[in-house]
Parts: C-alpha cells; structure tokens; sequence
C-alpha cells in the first residue's frame, strides 16, 4: 500500500482544519544520531515538514550522538550548520551537558546562531539542583532564548525543575513530552510562571488533552519528537485537540507555530487564557474499548525494546479492529468505520520496511487520536 494513500484521509483533514495562512513550527525535532540506532539528516527532516507545507519549520538539536564529547561540540556545530544551510526551516538549538563546561559551550553557539537550549537530564545524568543547572539558567536569562526540557518517560520527580523556573520567570521554559513525567506537578506550581510552554510530543492522547484541560492553550506548542514521531502526524493531532477544545483559527495559529515564533522572536507571549477542556468530560464507550487496544499497542511494541519491535503491537491492533466491527455502533459508527480503515492499513505496512513500520504507527496513533476526540466539540462547563 502507498504512504500517500495510507495518509490521505489525515492529509484531508489536517487541510480542513488548518488555519488559512498559519505557518507551522514544529517545536521539537533532532538531527544526527544516537547512541539507541535512530538517526535524522536535514533533508529527510526537510522532507517530514514539507509534509505538512511548504513553509514549515522547525526548532531542531543534536540526538544523543556517540561523539557528543567534549561537551557537544561537534554535534552542536553540525546542527547549526545545517541550520544555516536550511533557508530559514531550521531553527538550531544548542545541546549542553551540565558535566562538561555547559556555559562556555552554550555562549559559543549562541554567538555562532544557536536559537535555543536543550538539555536530556535522563541522558545526561544530572539534576536540577545542581549549580551548573543554575549557570544555564543565568546564560538563557541574558542571552533571552528558551531551554526545552525532557519531562517525559524514564525521569523521577521534578519539583527542583519547579522551583529553578519559578527562580527565573523571565526564561522561557519548554516542558517536552507534555511534561507527562509530572505533569500535575507543573501545572499546580507552574500555574502563574509568564513563560512556561508545554510541547505536544507524547504518544498518549489522553496526556496532551489533559493539558487542555489544565493548562491555558496559549502555553501549549505543537511538536512532533522526529525521528522518534513524524510532523505530520503530531500535527494531525494537536489540531483534532484544538477542534476538541473549541479553539479558534487564531488560537490555532498559536497552538501551531505562532506561540513558538513569538519565543525565537523574543515576543511576549500571549496572555492566558482558562484551560479549555472541561476536568470531567463525556466519553463514548465503545471509543474508549478501541483507544484502549490502541494504547497496548504501543505499550506492547515499546517494553519489548530498545529496538521496539512493532509487530508485537499487531494482536492489540486486531482487538481494537474487532471493536470497530461492533454491528450497534450508535453514533460512534462513523468514527468507528474510519478508524477501523487506518488500523487496516496500519497492519498491512507493519510488514514492510522502517519507513513503512513508522508510518503504520502514524496511523495507530491518528485512530487513537480520533477516538478519543469524538464528538469534537465538548460542552464547556
């Protein structure tokens, strides 16, 4: 089966629900290597976002490359290079290592362009009580450019990521991952920081309209996590979120890429408004029978690495198909039929090759976004 006819009832929507006009910023992508196989040059990236348009562009770092020693520096200067060779789709962010001259490093690239800041403290190993924590912090609130963080699987507790942000209001700090690894945490404490935004590359639906549901639209980024996601189908999701959450083109347009050009841009952001997405919400039952296969899916695929092995995902996918075959499907029908035809062609190109298997999961993960999203519009409370 080809990719492009797989995709095409995605594409479609994904151009109906598109602002006119909007340019998308994918907040979260790397290039290079790293040390768990996966790898990312900048015309493949190039060509993820032309996916999506155009004129997409994307925030962009080194991966956890094998020659990351000393301190990032070939890796950085790979990035920014292949940034200035982009024609303005790529924004550089600067990798740092706390353990390896983090501030010297961090004025280096941003002296040679660097936009941004990008620490892994599963990666690398360190905390947020750390003084050299503390120095990157000073180096950001000078040089005025954002930190993106991993806040997502593998990490303990992070109330000492709270309380250094809470230090530093004028820094603007990107929680990754929907910060799933304390979400309620951050969204508690971090409630009246101005500058914290929380990306949307995590696989988990009910993760990112969680954040709708506690944390303002205006502080919430689209991102894709590439080559791990793919921009097409993160943005797929974050705008069924949007039309979930009643947001209009103009607060799609930030959700999408205009909150973070206002961060590379040194702009304000835009003052916040209530979470959108009511705490308790209806839900159809038979959606959430297939968004549960869908979920052991995923679950299933990724305990059984590093690598992940997909196929072991298929019987889940199965269990999520034969509850789409439901003869009663009351008003889910719909949904439930459309569904079903993605996990179809899901299933065929888990057979094929690593671009297939990726794409296949592009389209597990669309269902599963659809049906948690049924009906769109929620009943404001």
């Amino acid at each position: 089966m080809e990719l492009s006819a797989a995709y095409e009832r995605v594409v479609a929507e994904i151009d109906a629900l598109l602002p006119a006009g909007a340019v998308v910023v994918d907040a979260h992508t790397h290039l290079g290597h790293d040390e768990d196989g996966q790898s990312l040059d900048p015309a493949d990236l190039i060509a993820f976002l032309d996916q999506v348009g155009p004129t997409a562009r994307a925030c962009t770092f080194p991966l956890h490359d094998p020659e990351r020693a000393p301190a990032y520096r070939v890796p950085n200067d790979r990035v920014l290079r292949w940034a200035q060779e982009s024609g303005g789709r790529l924004y550089p962010y600067c990798r740092l290592d706390p353990a390896e001259d983090p501030v010297v490093e961090a004025e280096r690239c941003l002296a040679l362009g660097a936009r941004g800041i990008k620490l892994h403290p599963r990666a690398q190993a360190f905390g947020f009580g750390d003084p050299a924590a503390d120095s990157i912090w000073r180096v950001a609130d000078e040089a005025k450019v954002p930190i993106l963080i991993h806040a997502g699987r593998g990490m303990p507790r992070m109330d000492s990521l709270a309380d250094l942000a809470l230090r530093y209001p004028d820094v603007v700090l990107v929680l990754a991952h929907a910060a799933i690894a304390d979400q309620g945490m951050f969204a508690s404490r971090l409630r009246d920081h101005p500058n914290v935004v929380y990306d949307t590359s995590t696989f988990s639906v009910f993760d990112q309209l969680e954040l709708f549901a506690r944390v303002p639209a205006e502080r919430i980024v689209f991102a894709s996590d590439v080559p791990y996601g793919r921009p097409i189908g993160a943005l797929h999701a974050a705008l069924r979120m949007a039309e979930y959450a009643g947001l209009d083109d103009q607060e799609r347009t930030l959700l999408i890429g205009g909150t973070m050009t206002n961060i590379l841009e040194g702009r304000p952001l835009t003052d916040p408004s209530p979470p959108r997405v009511p705490e308790i919400r209806p839900i159809s039952g038979r959606l959430a029978r297939v968004n549960g296969y869908v979920m052991m899916s995923f679950a299933a695929a990724l305990s059984s690495g590093p690598p992940p092995s997909f196929d072991r995902g298929l019987q889940f996918i199965a269990l999520a198909r034969a509850a789409c075959r439901d003869p009663d499907p009351g008003v889910a029908g719909p949904a439930m039929e459309r569904i079903d035809g993605l996990l179809s062609a899901a299933e065929q190109l888990l057979t094929g090759d690593r671009e297939q298997t990726r794409a296949a999961l592009g389209l597990v993960m669309a269902a599963g976004v659809i049906a948690a999203t049924e009906p769109l519009a929620v009943t404001q409370p």
